[in-house]
């Protein structure tokens, strides 16, 4: 399916790699003005050189989502940018640190959640700010198989993917006979520089024993998972809200 976003403004978080950049690209290619969003000031740069080649307008932001303000600041230059926010993909967010629960560290469960689910509490708050004067608009929030199954060592980031389900559904209520709509998509197994980082922490081996409950047997795309993203934020998708869309090559049929 071909999606066409002209006249539209589309902002993408942890946009700097992985299934933000894909998107942040596929957003660009379907004409949409894209701003990318990112607290990685480096790749940022180059992810933003990467879009704007592919033709359309573009602005990169330096944000780290687990600052309030930082975020407020994000979606207001958005506004004041291109005078709308027609599309947001809350895609940011990190991995734990391996351990059995008994054993989380504190600050690592703090990190996690102030990324995974605060990052997306804020970053709906305030583009529902902007939606909400518009009486239109569509979110995606990136949760994970995560936020459907458990995982032993693993109990951090799942709680936090969970929560995103929650939020999105609690919001989708709120706005659904107000022209937003708010769904949240589920990434399986895809290839990311977030991959290697777990082989490089000594995690491949893990990985690998996940790919063997893939009935597709293979890692997914972050391509594959833009196609959804955008789906979800075009008129293709106008009657649905509050859903969470596995794309896992069948992982959650299990």
């Amino acid at each position: 399916m071909k999606f066409s976003f002209e006249n539209q403004v589309a902002l993408v978080t942890g946009a700097a790699s992985g299934l933000g950049l894909a998107a942040a690209k596929a957003f660009a290619q379907a004409g949409a003005s894209v701003v990318l969003a990112d607290w990685h000031e480096d790749t940022l740069a180059a992810a933003h050189a990467e879009v704007a080649a592919l033709g359309g307008k573009t602005l990169a932001i330096r944000c780290d989502v687990a600052d309030d303000a930082q975020v407020e600041v994000m979606v207001a230059q958005t506004v004041a940018t291109f005078g709308k926010l027609d599309f947001a993909y809350n895609n940011a967010g990190v991995q734990n640190v391996l351990a059995d629960t008994a054993d989380a560290p504190r600050d690592d469960y703090d990190r996690v959640m102030s990324i995974n689910l605060r990052g997306v509490w804020s970053s709906m708050k305030f583009e529902l700010q902007q939606m909400r004067k518009q009486g239109s608009g569509a979110i995606v929030n990136c949760s994970s198989l995560g936020g459907l199954v458990g995982g032993a060592e693993r109990g951090t980031y799942h709680a936090a993917k969970h929560g995103v389900l929650g939020l999105t559904k609690s919001a989708a209520l709120e706005y659904a006979a107000r022209g937003v709509r708010i769904n949240a998509v589920c990434p399986g197994l895809i290839w990311t520089a977030m991959s290697d980082q777990m082989i490089a922490a000594g995690q491949g081996e893990a990985l690998e024993g996940l790919l063997k409950s893939v009935p597709m047997g293979r890692y997914g795309r972050a391509e594959e998972i833009a196609s959804v993203v955008l789906f979800l934020c075009s008129d293709a998708a106008s009657f649905v809200t509050g859903q969470s869309i596995s794309v896992d090559g069948g992982f959650i049929m299990r």
